[in-house]
């Protein structure tokens, strides 16, 4: 290799290294502010939980349409993902904890709601219905696309569309580790909506600490049980789809942050390697240069 084309593959890689420096800045900054969101809202979703708890003995509860057990023949399956690349394994882990979570249960009672074009293309390409595909390129959580995604899956389970309905996900745990999960949103259930609080929960940091849920131990309810119930229930729908939402948003910060990491490290290797091989040729095209004056003066006095 010319000393040359070495020279332009360092200054090459030293400018990589420059863009996966500033992208692994950008996703850090985006990560903790996402996760700090998810956080900030988990007391809510601890007192939803705590409320579904008092209210899940209940025959009203129990009667609701939203939380109906049937037999299942269709499910109706969220895919959460990204839309951009660069996030390591992430996508791909999602999609594998997807097919698993549907059993090898046959496309057609299958309908998938996709957030995030890499869910959407996964499943197209394999012949599933897609009944509603989102974009996921924005760095927040749009509160419109959580409404519109938990209007959309609630009207199908009440019209026995579908009978059951599972989201799968990437849950937070810390900076380099970001877990998929899936979990059962429709029937509504007190397991199911505890599960899905306790996942916004870090294992490690500063976060990981929580404080006992305090909730009344009784209510009084107004107008009527059946008229809060009819929009208590949707909301923690919504609250459920919005957390997993968030948490999914946070490990691709994450894992993108991680993954820029990895490459600015790599670089600096390369970068190193090459300069090496550099001296290395150069120091050969002295040596060469030297030896070739050396034969020349020799052969001029003889």
């Amino acid at each position: 290799m010319a000393l040359k084309d070495i020279k332009t593959k360092i200054k090459a890689t030293e400018r990589m290294n420059k863009v996966t420096r500033a992208m692994e800045a950008v996703s850090a900054v985006k990560m903790r502010k996402t996760q700090s969101a998810a956080l900030a809202g988990r007391p809510y979703a601890r007192a939803a939980v705590s409320i579904l708890s008092r209210l899940s003995a209940t025959r009203h509860i129990a009667g609701h349409s939203l939380a109906e057990h049937r037999d299942v023949k269709k499910v109706a399956l969220i895919i959460i993902t990204s839309d951009k690349g660069l996030a390591g394994a992430l996508n791909s882990g999602v999609l594998k904890k997807a097919v698993e979570a549907l059993e090898n249960r046959p496309k057609e009672e299958v309908v998938v709601y996709a957030y995030g074009r890499k869910g959407e293309e996964f499943f197209a390409r394999r012949g599933y219905e897609i009944r509603k595909a989102f974009e996921n390129k924005r760095d927040d959580v749009p509160l419109s696309v959580m409404e519109e995604l938990s209007a959309e899956v609630t009207a199908g389970f009440v019209a026995k569309d579908f009978d059951r309905v599972i989201a799968v996900y990437s849950a937070f745990k810390s900076t380099f580790e970001q877990v998929p999960y899936w979990r059962r949103i429709l029937p509504l259930s007190l397991g199911a909506l505890s599960d899905i609080v306790d996942d916004i929960t870090p294992d490690k940091g500063k976060w990981s600490e929580q404080a006992p849920a305090a909730a009344p131990a009784s209510y009084e309810v107004e107008p009527s049980e059946e008229e809060v119930l009819n929009i208590l229930v949707p909301r923690l729908t919504a609250i459920a789809l919005y957390h997993m939402l968030l948490e999914a948003k946070a490990s691709e910060h994450s894992a993108r942050m991680v993954a820029m990491k990895n490459a600015s490290d790599n670089s600096k290797e390369v970068v190193h390697d090459l300069n090496r091989v550099y001296n290395k040729v150069r120091q050969a095209a002295i040596t060469r240069e030297v030896s070739e004056i050396v034969g020349g003066r020799e052969a001029l006095a003889s």
